[in-house]
């Protein structure tokens, strides 16, 4: 447990459709934070500061394209609380993504590590998820740089393509060429589905992109509410790929330096407080151990 608090940080999200099923019976649920439209400033005052009594830190994780009203809604109740103890982390990646991150999250609230740690490492682990979609047209698309020349070919009749948001953006034709690199570690896949495709497409993510990256097991779930803004389309074939051992992920986040934030005082890793946005000083060079991470995790401790 956190020394922090009497139960596990709360993880929060801000659709049902971001709480995925966990793989065991011990994580927790994700908090769901309605958008304005369907629940009154007052309500949503109010359901955040149970959180905080119950909880003692909240953590909420929301897509970056985020509608305008709803993240302005978050930071409100966060200011009318007064409370450095909700971080609102808002994520480079595609909904589902943001899902499995948040469900990564659920999973180590319940170890020992503290709500600071803890929600930093939301930046860290987006490093090890690969994320995309597969897709009939990018004619839609302006979340990944994808060139003038992609979205021309999208209008071909038949012509359809596996788009990579992360960890390197990276557009693919879907059938005869070699589906990306796998990941270097072990993973499960995640899978969200639109509107059918049309006649005669093969399941790509599940027929070939699955079986090349070995994946450990396929999980199909609803498409998030926010996929089709998303990816500019409701026919997408929506993935992510992501540890899912809970030992692996704290491993992994434990072997990262720790500090201590000059602001809030919270314990934090990274160069930045995921609570109270103040940067880490950084007089010195980084040290062997940190100089011996793998690049994912370096990149993801430097980006802003």
């Amino acid at each position: 447990m956190n020394g922090e608090a009497d139960v596990p940080t709360a993880i929060a999200v801000t659709s049902p459709d971001l709480v995925l099923v966990p793989p065991d019976g011990q994580t927790p649920a994700a908090a769901v934070l309605r958008p304005p439209d369907a629940q009154p400033l007052d309500d949503a005052i109010g359901q955040s500061a149970a959180l905080l009594d119950r909880c003692g830190y909240v953590v909420a994780l929301y897509p970056d394209a985020l509608p305008g009203a709803y993240a302005r809604r978050l930071h409100t109740v966060r200011s009318v609380l007064e409370s450095d103890r909700m971080a609102l982390l808002p994520i480079a990646l595609p909904p589902l993504a943001v899902a499995v991150l948040a469900r990564q999250l659920r999973q180590l609230s319940v170890s020992d590590l503290s709500p600071g740690v803890l929600a930093c490492a939301a930046r860290l682990l987006a490093h090890y998820i690969h994320a995309g979609a597969q897709l009939d047209s990018v004619a839609g698309l302006d979340r990944v740089d994808v060139g003038l020349g992609s979205h021309v070919k999208s209008w071909l009749p038949g012509t359809r393509f596996a788009v990579l948001a992360g960890p390197a953006p990276r557009l693919v034709p879907v059938g005869g060429a070699e589906p990306p690199a796998a990941p270097g570690f072990a993973t499960t896949l995640a899978v969200a589905r639109g509107k059918p495709r049309r006649a005669g497409h093969e399941d790509w993510v599940t027929d070939v992109l699955a079986p090349a990256w070995r994946v450990q097991g396929v999980q199909e779930t609803a498409l998030p509410a926010e996929s089709a803004r998303w990816w500019g389309t409701r026919r997408a074939v929506e993935f992510a790929a992501a540890i899912p051992d809970a030992t692996v992920l704290y491993q992994l986040v434990a072997s990262v330096r720790r500090e201590e934030c000059r602001w809030c005082g919270l314990e934090l890793i990274g160069d930045r407080c995921a609570f109270c946005s103040a940067a880490v000083p950084r007089a010195e060079p980084p040290g062997p151990r940190a100089a011996a991470l793998a690049p994912p995790v370096r990149a993801a401790l430097t980006s802003r």
